[in-house]
């Protein structure tokens, strides 16, 4: 007797499903992308209890008649590809022919649908067809998915919470609806609406309805392309960050896309202008020709692979660090009102258009509840108008020209314009500065160096004094005569100019630590940011500290000339600012 034997239809789909229909989100993922490529500018996604009880999708695409509509439920049965060479050059979403049966096999699926003239309507349970009849002529597809994975119980028990589901639902939705802002995407969950867009195309206001005004109004426009790429958004300015990285949004061609590489390198373009445990919100869509990427990788259709990777790396990097290059970066303090539950009770508050909540050496800089900010609906006026006194400052000069006042808590240097006042912190300030100076020391070191009077003796264990002895030439030449001396011993007999007075045995143990530690990922790039900042911090003036006002001009002056002197090289800010309208408001000088 045969012991090979083909698996029927049913129990195939099953196990396809474990691939394409993970959680809820699969299954509404496919459905929405289906309506898309149909061709409908109106999609609206229903659910209940987070999809485990119902998914509903209602589109006015295209539609099918009652032949394709049996079809569409056949393994491998698609209206997107036809044959070998179109998997080299796809452009529609879906293009498999697994989603259906994989989603009728595990669930009970009712779907309407009709090209305008005489509708149909199917209904499936567990893979198996037990309905078919005419239904009404509405144009477009309406597929009803109730109870996912009832006879699929172990799936089933693994699903996350309701709550956990429902915001993986969310997530997708809103990325669909950043991929596709000409369609209207609407999202209701048990009967509350959760998104809808107006499928108006402009980007910004589909912004604006997924994280609100406020954070509509910091993000800036980015455009740029080469041969084989070209990428335009919106990404935000560096105050405007979240806590993971799921609000680095990449389409490719439209496709929402799972790339690692991508958004380390969207994160590294923001390197020194945020602290490092936070993440931008950034929408970029990368239109290139199709037979430039593989789409085919898995299933959920979700990761994907590049041609000519490096340049597309090096364009977004780029393209984002000159639109920061361009701003005036500079959180403003604006004054927040905030109604009690107690009558005639006003609270005000300073607001840096962000959380400073201090935690340890760390700045959370989560936005504040925007549920109680005023919305502008014309919100790309708003962010393409200039604020006069503010933006016409920084066409002159990359700072603006401060002067200082005195000190606040041995701390904060308060400095006065025009325009308003200033707060710098001293400390993150000389951080900056020290930061440019050393990067550019271990970049293009001179070949000045000082003779230590009394030789620097070392010892090391074993393993670290291996890592030393392999990486000598790039200390040599940074000028530092460091030699061996006897076992796991070296003697530093020399070093740059550059270390400062005082402090050079300190300053030499920390690039050695650095050396050490950056063992496993060593590059020369990477040891000298990383002994940059280490010693930048090392040397900077402290808190508490009181300096003199030679000296914080002196320390003005040098931020002004730093390429970012906005934020240090963790990605603190230096300065903020208090207009003068701000301050009149809360002394009640302006209504």
């Amino acid at each position: 007797m045969n012991q090979i034997k083909i698996m029927n239809d049913i129990l195939a789909n099953k196990i396809a499903a474990g691939e394409v229909v993970e959680k809820c989100v699969s299954v509404v993922k496919e459905l929405v992308e289906n309506s898309v490529d149909a061709g409908a500018d109106e999609i609206k996604i229903e659910v209940q209890d987070a999809g485990t009880k119902l998914i509903k999708v209602i589109d006015n695409g295209s539609g099918m008649n009652h032949d394709d509509a049996l079809l569409a439920f056949e393994r491998h049965a698609t209206s997107k590809l036809f044959d070998e060479m179109g998997l080299f050059r796809i452009s529609s979403l879906g293009f498999r022919g697994e989603a259906l049966p994989s989603i009728a096999s595990v669930s009970e699926v009712t779907l309407k649908t009709s090209l305008g003239d005489v509708g149909t309507k199917l209904e499936i349970k567990g893979g198996k067809l037990v309905s078919d009849e005419v239904s009404d002529a509405r144009k477009g597809t309406e597929i009803t998915v109730r109870n996912l994975f009832y006879n699929t119980p172990a799936r089933l028990k693994y699903l996350n919470s309701i709550y956990s589901e429902l915001a993986n639902v969310c997530e997708y939705v809103n990325k669909m609806a950043l991929s596709y802002p000409d369609k209207k995407f609407i999202l209701i969950s048990d009967d509350k609406v959760l998104l809808n867009t107006d499928g108006s195309g402009n980007l910004l206001k589909v912004i604006k309805e997924i994280y609100g005004s406020e954070v509509a109004r910091k993000m800036k426009k980015i455009s740029v392309f080469n041969d084989d790429y070209d990428v335009d958004g919106f990404i935000s300015l560096p105050e405007v960050t979240r806590s993971s990285r799921n609000h680095m949004i990449t389409l490719v061609n439209k496709r929402v896309v799972r790339n690692v590489e991508l958004n380390r390198t969207i994160n590294d373009a923001y390197h020194t202008y945020k602290p490092e445990t936070r993440y931008p919100i950034v929408v970029l869509n990368i239109n290139t020709d199709p037979s430039l990427v593989d789409v085919n990788v898995h299933p959920s259709k979700l990761d994907i692979k590049f041609s000519n990777f490096e340049d597309l790396k090096e364009l977004i990097k780029k393209g984002i660090k000159d639109v920061l290059d361009n701003e005036l970066l500079i959180p403003k303090i604006e004054k927040k009102e905030i109604t009690t539950t107690r009558p005639k009770v006003e609270v005000q508050q300073l607001n840096l258009e962000r959380e400073s909540i201090i935690e340890g050496n760390t700045i959370d800089y989560s936005l504040f509840d925007e549920s109680s900010l005023e919305v502008n609906e014309d919100i790309v006026e708003y962010n393409n108008k200039k604020e006069v006194s503010y933006d016409e400052e920084k066409q002159k000069v990359i700072m603006p020209e401060m002067y200082p006042v005195g000190l606040a808590k041995g701390t904060y240097i308060i400095c006065h314009n025009e325009l308003g006042l200033y707060m710098i912190d001293q400390h993150a300030a000389k951080e900056r500065i020290n930061y440019e100076g050393y990067l550019k020391a271990f970049g293009n070191p001179n070949s000045d160096s000082i003779r230590m009077l009394i030789p620097l003796t070392l010892e090391f264990p074993s393993n670290e004094f291996i890592i030393i002895k392999q990486n000598l030439d790039i200390l040599k030449n940074m000028h530092f005569d460091i030699e061996e001396s006897g076992i796991n011993t070296f003697v530093v007999k020399e070093h740059p100019t550059w270390i400062k007075e005082g402090y050079e045995i300190d300053s030499i143990k920390k690039i050695l630590e650095v050396l050490i530690s950056e063992e496993k990922n060593f590059t020369i790039e990477k040891f000298r940011e990383k002994a940059a900042i280490t010693l930048s911090c090392k040397m900077a003036i402290k808190a508490n500290m009181n300096i003199s006002t030679e000296e914080m001009e002196s320390l003005i002056n040098d931020l002004r000339k730093c390429e970012n002197p906005y934020t240090c090289p963790h990605g603190r800010p230096t300065t903020i600012f208090y207009s003068n309208y701000e301050l009149e408001k809360m002394f009640k000088r302006a209504m």
